[in-house]
Formats: C-alpha cells, sequence, structure tokens
C-alpha cells in the first residue's frame, strides 16, 4: 500500500507542476500554439527550418570534430617526432661527455637544456632526475626553462615513464601563465641516461598549442556565421516558396470568402500550373453553378411572395363580398331554424379568421420581400401590457397577472407590432396555460428593456422548443384552437422582435410550462445588451445562472427604415 500511496502523491506532484507550468507559458505560448492551429503556412516553414537547422548542427559538428581531431593528431605527430629528434641529440651530447664531478654534471645539464631548444620547435624544457634511485651527491639538481611547464607535468605521467620500457609518452595538460592565462598544450616525457653515478633524469618538452586553438576558434567563428547565413538564406527561400505554394490556396480563399460575403461574381484565377488550374476551373464552374442555382432560387422566391400578396390582395374583394353577406345572414338569423342559425354564427367565425390569415399572410410577405417600416413612438410597456391583458383577461380561465419590476421609461418603439407580440404571447399562453395562472413581468436596464410571458400549462419538450417558431408549426396538432389563431402569429412576433433589433426567446419543459422573453434594446446605439429578466424561470430548479440569465445577446444586424410618428 505504502509504494501505491508514494506513486499517487507523485502523480498529484507531477500534474500541479505541468499545470504550474501552463499557467506560466500561457501568456507566451498561447498565440503562438493558437497561432500554429490555424496556420498550414506556419507549421511548414517551422518543420522545414527545424529539419534544416537539425542537418546544419550535424554537418557543422562533424566537420567541427573531423577538423579538430585532424588538427591535434598533427600537432601530437609533430611534437611526438620533434621530441624524439631533440632527446636523441641530447642523448648524444651526454654519452660524448667524461663529466664525473658536480660542476661538470652542471653543465652538462645546462648544455643538454640548451641542445632541446636547439633542436626541437618547443623553448619548455624541464630535466629532473627520476625518483627511487641511489642518492648521488653530485647529481644536477632539477631545472626548467619555463615555469609553467613543471606544474603542467602531473604524477601520473611521471609514473608512467618511470614504469613502462616505451621511450616515450605524451600528455594533453593545459598549461596556465602567471597571470592566468589558460592554453591547451603537449607534454612529451622521455629518459635520458647521465654519467658519472648522476643516473636517469626524465626529460620533459612542452608544446603550447595556443596557435592551434586559436586557429579551431577561427573554424567555429566562420562555421557559425557560414551556418546562420545559410539558415537565413534557407529561411528566406522557404518563406518565398510557401508564399508561392500557398498562393493558390490563399486566392481560393479570397474567392470562398467573397462568395460567402454575397459577392456572387468572385472567381478564382488562374495560376498557371496544369493542378491548379485545374482546382481553379472546378471551382468557377461550382461558382457559375451556385450563381444560377441562387437566381432561380430568388426569382422562384420573389415569384412566391409576390404570389402570396397577389393572391391575399384579390382574395380580398371577394372575401369582403362574402362578410357582407354574412352580416346580413346573422341580421336575419332570428328567423331562421336552430340549426340554419349556428351555420351563419360558424360562417361569421371562419371569415373572421380568413381575414386574420389573409391579414398575417400580407404581413409575412412584407418581411420576406423586406418592405417593413416602423412607426416609432415613445412607448410605456408597463401600460401596453396592462391593455394587453385587460383585453384577453375574459378569455382566461385562470388570473393574468402583470409584474412591473421597471421599463415605466418610455422606448422608441412601433406599439401596434410590440402590441401585437405581447397580445400573441399572452394569447399562447392562455392556450395552453390549463386555465392556470399566467404572470406577464416586465424589467429593464441601462440597455434593455424586457417582457416575459409565465404560464404552467402542459409545456413543451426540447424538440418541439426548435420550432416553436415556426411557420403553421403546432406542437399537437391535436389540440383545437381555443382563440382560433392562424399559425403565423410566433413567426410574426419573432420578425417583429428582430425589426426592432431585439430577441425573441423562449423556455419550456413538460409538465413545467413555458417562458417567451422578449428582449428590446435601448435606443439605435446599444449593440449587446443583457436581457434584465431571466430566460429560465427562478421557480425551475437545477438551472444554472447562465442558463437563467440566458448571457450576453449581440443586436441582430437588420436594416430596416424608420418613421418617427407625429
Amino acid at each position: 500500500m505504502k509504494p501505491s500511496g508514494g506513486r499517487s502523491r507523485a502523480s498529484a506532484a507531477l500534474r500541479r507542476l505541468r499545470l504550474r507550468w501552463a499557467r506560466a507559458t500561457a501568456p507566451v505560448l498561447g498565440p503562438f500554439r493558437a497561432r500554429w492551429r490555424r496556420s498550414l503556412m506556419l507549421r511548414t516553414m517551422t518543420i522545414t527550418g527545424l529539419v534544416t537547422g537539425c542537418i546544419i548542427l550535424v554537418a557543422g559538428l562533424f566537420l567541427l570534430t573531423s577538423v579538430t581531431d585532424d588538427l591535434y593528431s598533427s600537432r601530437r605527430d609533430q611534437a611526438l617526432e620533434d621530441s624524439a629528434r631533440a632527446t636523441l641529440a641530447a642523448q648524444r651530447w651526454i654519452d660524448a661527455s667524461d663529466a664525473s664531478d658536480r660542476g661538470a654534471l652542471s653543465t652538462l645539464a645546462a648544455t643538454v637544456r640548451r641542445t632541446v631548444q636547439d633542436t626541437s620547435a618547443s623553448q619548455m624544457v624541464y630535466l629532473r632526475r627520476q625518483p627511487g634511485q641511489t642518492a648521488f651527491p653530485e647529481a644536477p639538481p632539477s631545472s626548467t626553462t619555463d615555469d609553467m611547464l613543471p606544474e603542467a607535468v602531473s604524477s601520473e605521467l611521471a609514473r608512467t615513464l618511470a614504469a613502462s620500457p616505451d621511450p616515450q609518452h605524451w600528455q594533453s595538460v593545459t598549461f596556465t601563465a602567471a597571470d592566468g592565462t589558460l592554453s591547451p598544450g603537449i607534454v612529451v616525457a622521455s629518459t635520458l641516461e647521465f654519467p658519472g653515478g648522476a643516473g636517469t633524469y626524465d626529460l620533459y618538452i612542452g608544446y603550447d598549442l595556443a596557435d592551434t586553438q586559436d586557429t579551431l576558434s577561427f573554424i567555429q567563428r566562420t562555421l557559425l556565421i557560414t551556418a546562420a547565413a545559410m539558415m537565413a538564406f534557407i529561411g528566406i527561400l522557404v518563406w518565398i516558396m510557401t508564399r508561392i505554394v500557398f498562393r493558390p490556396i490563399r486566392a481560393a480563399a479570397d474567392a470562398s470568402r467573397l462568395l460567402a460575403s454575397g459577392v456572387a461574381d468572385a472567381r478564382m484565377p488562374r495560376q498557371n500550373d496544369e493542378h491548379f488550374d485545374v482546382l481553379s476551373d472546378g471551382f468557377n464552374d461550382m461558382a457559375d453553378t451556385l450563381q444560377a442555382r441562387i437566381r432561380e432560387l430568388d426569382e422562384l422566391s420573389e415569384m412566391q411572395q409576390r404570389f402570396v400578396s397577389d393572391v391575399s390582395h384579390e382574395l380580398r374583394t371577394p372575401l369582403t363580398t362574402i362578410r357582407l353577406v354574412g352580416e346580413v345572414l346573422q341580421g336575419g338569423a332570428d328567423g331562421l331554424e336552430p340549426g340554419q342559425q349556428r351555420a351563419v354564427e360558424v360562417l361569421g367565425d371562419q371569415i373572421e379568421r380568413f381575414e386574420s390569415l389573409l391579414a398575417d399572410l400580407l404581413e409575412i410577405s412584407r418581411y420576406d420581400a423586406g418592405r417593413v417600416t416602423l412607426e416609432t413612438d415613445a412607448t410605456n410597456l408597463v401600460a401596453l401590457a396592462h391593455d394587453v391583458v385587460e383585453g384577453l383577461q375574459p378569455l382566461s380561465a385562470g388570473l393574468i397577472e402583470v409584474r412591473a419590476l421597471g421599463g415605466y421609461a418610455p422606448v422608441e418603439v412601433d406599439a401596434r407590432r410590440i402590441r401585437r407580440i405581447v397580445s400573441n404571447l399572452v394569447g399562447n399562453a392562455i392556450e395552453h396555460g390549463e386555465g392556470k395562472p399566467i404572470v406577464v413581468a416586465i424589467d429593464s436596464n441601462a440597455q434593455a428593456v424586457a417582457v416575459s410571458v409565465r404560464d404552467w400549462g402542459i409545456g413543451m419538450s426540447a424538440a418541439d422548443l426548435e420550432h416553436v417558431f415556426d411557420r403553421f408549426w403546432r406542437a399537437d396538432p391535436s389540440r383545437t384552437r381555443t382563440l382560433g389563431g392562424t399559425g403565423l402569429g410566433l413567426a410574426i412576433a419573432q420578425e417583429d422582435a428582430a425589426v426592432h433589433g431585439g430577441i425573441l426567446e423562449a423556455w419550456s419543459a413538460l409538465g413545467e410550462g413555458s417562458n417567451f422573453r422578449l428582449t428590446l434594446p435601448r435606443g439605435d446605439g446599444v449593440t449587446s445588451y443583457l436581457s434584465p429578466l431571466p430566460l429560465v424561470p427562478d421557480d425551475v430548479e437545477a438551472a444554472s445562472e447562465v442558463e437563467k440569465t440566458g448571457g450576453w445577446l449581440r443586436r441582430p444586424g437588420r436594416r430596416i427604415r424608420k418613421e418617427k410618428r407625429r
């Protein structure tokens, strides 16, 4: 159990470390990550640059290592050859001498040092009697021509020289000058046999490789500058190539963006490449086809709108005649039989519904054709809501309550259309409220004013809620209309809200009723606003604050013509 607990603590600590790292690097790496995910050109250039940089780095390291090894090996071989020549010359001087006393041996040692300096390329010579020999008072003491050399000779080199039968040994060292300057070097060690009982002396010759180090530094700087120049050149080349390669893609993106924005004549230019020209031709053919289909759909839509408008206008004349006949029949209904009286009554109701349907169709055709004019006026929505409720209260089996939490300040709206929205929402609440109470709430803030209609009726499912603003749609087709609606009320109400720059929203749940919320901005300068009333009612549980408030709303863009009502 202990190891498992340790692993879990380690995993938790690692996760915390990763989280802190992510938070610390988010301001710096966040924009780059976002750009990396969006730009294929950036990914191509970065990957190409990294691969090229790795290749240049590996090639540079290989070249530098090869040059370094070659220079070092060459200087080492030269030092060994030079040292061997100097050692042989010195040994010949010793063999030719018959010195036996202290003075003659000291003179011989000095001669050996000069001989080594004269016959070798180095001026650093260190002559030392080999340790472990029988003491000889006349033996010359250790001597050197440079104080750096004795400090550079290691005990390991001395032991190897004494124990090995090989005539020559070498070691890489670092010379330290009096001012603390460091320089690389090589020490070559060999032995000399002095006469007269003086015994064996170790001869150390030092070779300073500072000039070789300067050469390597120059080569390194040259390689670094060359690599930087190559990276810059390759970067520019990759940028130019990616610009050339991605030019057709950018052209296609620009053309598609123009098409999406409504520029029907946007086309993709040819790229003088057999493959991309096929893409251009295919894209342009598709755009031509889409333009032709859109033109056909526009003509069909215009014909449909004109047909609806013309039919609605043409039906008014026979409808007026039928209405007059109906009124005549209703005026003489007292002398008719009960069945005939009921038929006359039904005829009058259907004539009124037919007139309402024609009016709604004409209104929808105006919205579809974009011929909507707002007659705005300073309107008190609280008073407007009270008027609507007073007119519809007799049709409701339950109480309709108006809760004015705000919204007393007048708002510049088309009162006729806003009254139609509120009447439609209250009428729907009466239709589907199952005789339960209905609450009409009004509230406002600095940016917007809102009206909501809440009922506790049968409610709607989520699937039905998606179609609640569709034309001629009914949640339950089997239900009869209590108020004789046409099926276009909510669709027209949504258009009325949008033409004011507002939003009409709906919330509903089966068995919990519905809530419709109309939010209107205070003036044309308001582009985004927060509705002062919740969309999800406060009495509904398990709803987050965002769902209850509906969040910030953005004003829909719609071109309309407004007229100030005098």
